[in-house]
C-alpha cells in the first residue's frame, strides 16, 4: 500500500528537513512534539505528545497502514523508548529512526526500526544541499524511504590523493561508476554543494572531504581509485 500520511516525533532541525522534502509527496504530514511550549509555533501544525501515550489515539486521525513514522528525538534513550512504543502498538508501521552512532542504530533496529539513518555531523548540511537539487533529492528518498543500499559516506583527501591540488571544476566525475559526488567539507567544517560557483573553484588540499554516495561496492572502489579513505570524526560520538 502506498503511504500516504507522514507521522514525525520529534520537532528539530531533522524534522524540518523532513517536512521540507515530504511536503509535495504526502497528502498529510503530522509533526509531534514532547514540548508543548512549541506548540503554535513554526509554519506547520504541531501536536503534543508524551512516551506513555495511548497510542491507539492516532488511529483516529490517520490510517496507520498507509502511514511512515520519523522518530528524530534527539535524546538517544527517548528515540529507542519511542520507537519500542510504535512497534509494539503497530505492528506494520514503517519506522524510520536516526541514530548518533552505531551502538544506538543497532539498539534502534532491535527495537522496531525498519531502517535507522545514522546522524554524523554532516547529515543536515547534506540533506539540506540535497534537497536543492532534483537529481539529489531523488537520491535522498531512495536512501531514507525505500529498500535501498545506497550509503552515504565521506571520503578524506589524503596526501597521496590524485585528488590533491585538483580543482574541482577540472575533475571527470563520470569516471567513477556508480558514485554521485554531494559535497565537499572544508577543514573549518564548513560543506558546500560540489556544483555550486564557489566550490567549482576550490583546489582539493590534504583534509578535505568528499561527500558522496553509492553502492559499497563502489564506495570501496572510488577509494582505490583516489588513494583516500572514508572518514569519521570520532569526537562527536558518544559511547
Amino acid at each position: 500500500m502506498r503511504k500516504t500520511t507522514a507521522l514525525i516525533f520529534g520537532h528539530n532541525k531533522y524534522a524540518q528537513e523532513i517536512v521540507t522534502n515530504l511536503q509535495d509527496s504526502y497528502t498529510k504530514i503530522k509533526v509531534y512534539t514532547m514540548d508543548e511550549n512549541d506548540l503554535g509555533e513554526g509554519a506547520y501544525e504541531l501536536e503534543s505528545f508524551d512516551l506513555s501515550d495511548e497510542w491507539q489515539l492516532i488511529e483516529k486521525d490517520v490510517d496507520i497502514n498507509s502511514s511512515i513514522a520519523f522518530c528524530v528525538l534527539e535524546d538517544t534513550s527517548k528515540n529507542i523508548f519511542l520507537t519500542i512504543s510504535l512497534r509494539a502498538a503497530f505492528k506494520e508501521l514503517s519506522i524510520i529512526a536516526v541514530s548518533s552512532n552505531n551502538e544506538s542504530a543497532n539498539k534502534l533496529k532491535m527495537a522496531g526500526a525498519n531502517k535507522v539513518i545514522p546522524l554524523v555531523e554532516t547529515t543536515s548540511d547534506i540533506i539540506a544541499n540535497m534537497l536543492e537539487k532534483p537529481i539529489s533529492n531523488k537520491v535522498l528518498h531512495s536512501i531514507l524511504y525505500e529498500e535501498s543500499a545506497l550509503k552515504i559516506a565521506q571520503i578524506r583527501i589524503s596526501n597521496e590523493s590524485k585528488f590533491k591540488d585538483e580543482k574541482l571544476k577540472s575533475i571527470d566525475w563520470t569516471r567513477y561508476n556508480g558514485i554521485i559526488v554531494l559535497s565537499v567539507m572544508h577543514e573549518n567544517m564548513k560543506s558546500e554543494f560540489i556544483y555550486s560557483s564557489k566550490a567549482k573553484r576550490h583546489i582539493i588540499k590534504e583534509g578535505d572531504v568528499l561527500v558522496i554516495v553509492g553502492y559499497e561496492r563502489d564506495i570501496q572502489e572510488f577509494e582505490k581509485l583516489i588513494r583516500s579513505e572514508r572518514y569519521v570524526n570520532w569526537s562527536n560520538w558518544s559511547w
